[in-house]
This record gives C-alpha cells, sequence and structure tokens, in this order.
C-alpha cells in the first residue's frame, strides 16, 4: 500500500490536508511528515491536557462545594440571578447521563461538565459573584497576580488549543508557540497544587517529542 497524497485526502480530506500539501508543492513525502508530526505532537499533548482539566475540575469544585455549603453546588445556578445561563451545562450534562440509563449523581454530573464549563466561571460576567471564592482555587498564584483576568485568559487559550488538539486539527506550526502554552499550562496547574507539575513531568513526554519533530523537519 503506498500511503501518498491520494490516500491521505481520501482518509482525512482534501480540506484538511490542503494545507500541509500547499506548504510543499512538489514534495508531496514533506507534507506528508508534516501531518504526521501533528498527529505526534497532539498525542504528546494528551497527558498535560487531560492532568490540566480533571486538576481544574476539582480544584474549582471544591470551592464551590464550599461556598454553597452543598454536594451539588451546580442546583444553586438555574435559580441565582447572574449565574442562570451557566445551568444550560448542567442541563447537557444531566442528559448526558440518563441517555446512558445511568443514575444522576453529583459525583456524575460534576465528571460530565466540559471544559467550557469549568473555563467559563473564571469569565468576566462572573467576577462579582464567583471570583471572591474561586481564587481560593489557586493558592499558590503569587498574590501580586492573584487576578480573575489573569486566570482566565491563559483558561481560554488552553481550552481553544485543547479543542484543535482533540478534533484533530493543525497544532505544528509555530512550536515555539506551542512551548509556551505547554509551559503555562504547567505553570497555571502549579497554581492549583504545587506538586502537580513535578509529578506530570515523570509521564509527560512533550518535550521530548517536540524535540524529535523539530529534527525530523529541520527547524533546529
Amino acid at each position: 500500500m503506498e500511503y501518498n497524497k491520494t490516500f491521505f485526502e481520501k482518509v482525512f480530506s482534501s480540506k484538511r490536508m490542503e494545507r500541509y500539501f500547499r506548504l510543499y508543492p512538489g514534495d508531496e513525502n514533506r507534507a506528508i511528515l508534516h501531518y504526521q508530526c501533528n498527529l505526534e505532537l497532539a498525542e504528546a499533548f494528551y497527558t498535560s491536557l487531560s492532568v490540566f482539566e480533571v486538576t481544574l475540575r476539582n480544584a474549582l469544585g471544591r470551592e464551590l462545594e464550599t461556598m454553597t455549603g452543598r454536594e451539588d453546588w451546580y442546583a444553586v445556578f438555574a435559580n441565582t440571578p447572574g449565574l442562570s445561563k451557566l445551568n444550560r451545562y448542567v442541563t447537557q450534562a444531566s442528559k448526558q447521563i440518563a441517555g446512558r440509563h445511568e443514575t444522576i449523581t453529583p459525583s456524575k454530573v460534576i465528571a460530565e461538565l466540559t471544559l467550557g464549563f469549568w473555563v467559563s466561571l473564571l469569565n468576566s460576567e462572573y467576577e462579582r459573584l464567583l471570583w471572591k471564592d474561586l481564587r481560593r482555587a489557586f493558592p499558590f498564584m503569587p498574590k501580586k497576580d492573584r487576578q480573575r483576568k489573569n486566570v482566565s485568559a491563559p483558561l481560554n487559550t488552553f481550552r481553544t488549543f485543547r479543542n484543535r488538539v482533540f478534533h484533530n486539527e493543525s497544532i505544528c506550526w509555530n512550536l515555539d508557540r506551542v512551548e509556551e502554552i505547554h509551559k503555562e499550562m504547567l505553570l497555571v496547574m502549579g497554581w492549583m497544587n504545587k506538586d502537580v507539575p513535578q509529578w506530570l513531568r515523570l509521564t509527560d513526554r512533550y518535550d521530548k517529542v517536540s524535540d524529535d519533530i523539530r529534527n525530523k523537519m529541520g527547524w533546529n
């Protein structure tokens, strides 16, 4: 089997592949190598993205439970002026659980809530109602920097990047910027728990994969 341009355009679509083949006219092998590197880079980000999402969910969830005094803290959204828009995430999570014929419990609802939900909690529209309590989810963030906007900005960057990775979109173009995102993700995880970044490095393959890609593509 020859894995050529025709094969990749058939399997992954001409639209998805056109950026790669357009960059290397007359050198489809290099275009294919670049696309394979994109897949490798996305795979290498899976560990850090997964740990980041779980760390954020648990850190914010703990503070919301403390704030409301109840395990199903999300139940207050529907009747709280200024927070009612957040209830759509809860409704969708409950539908997903019910669709699997499972019992809807607080732990399942919280686990089902999307990254978009967690990130949105730090948006400016909820600052007055939530930031005073949610800032405690970042105890290791320098006090001089502990402002909502300094948390929200990187979280929204990570959310957008995570969606690109999980939808097999292109990320392997500016490795310097991708490296900045990876480092910033470790930094933000450290704001929530100072021991997480060091533990993550035991399994995180990002640095090695990134170096290998630079070598294969001649981007050193």
